[in-house]
């Protein structure tokens, strides 16, 4: 698994570990045939409100500022992972400063919540929505595992 952040960005080195044994837990507990961590990519940008709005606005027709977005790479991703080579799953964009007013707001760490909001991401990169209430249900647990796998409480 590789992660490709944004240039000019620093993540600590600490921070980068948990999302990258969190990825990889959750794309190798994954039922798709082909998809193995070792070739998979993930971009990952931190950005400001401004620009998070912007891009909620652009993409999603929702002005206003949101937590995460994720843009999969493939629309089906279990019918259209490539037999060799590196798969690059997609785009997460996070925005740090929602992030934090999150962490205060719930009572847990900054670093809780990228990693949790980083998951979430990853999740819709894999396939994952919350559109539907079943879907919501189902996307919640494999996020409530991955975070227990990585032993990070609420």
């Amino acid at each position: 698994m590789e992660l490709c952040f944004e240039e000019g960005q620093v993540v600590t080195e600490e921070l980068r570990e948990k999302m990258l044994r969190a990825a990889g837990y959750a794309v190798e507990t994954e039922d798709i045939f082909g998809l193995e961590p070792a070739r998979c990519e993930i971009s990952v940008s931190f950005v400001g409100p401004d620009e998070i709005q912007a891009l909620n606005s652009e993409y999603r027709g929702i002005d206003r500022v949101t937590d995460v977005l994720s843009f999969p790479q493939f629309a089906a991703l279990a019918d259209e992972v490539p037999e060799v080579g590196e798969i690059c799953l997609g785009d997460v964009v996070i925005c740090k400063d929602k992030a934090e007013a999150q962490a205060e707001e719930f009572g847990h760490s900054f670093e809780r919540e990228l990693v949790y909001l980083f998951v979430h991401s990853v999740l819709h990169l894999l396939g994952y929505d919350h559109e539907e209430e079943n879907d919501k249900k189902i996307m919640r647990q494999r996020e409530e595992e991955i975070m227990a796998y990585m032993e990070i409480p609420r």
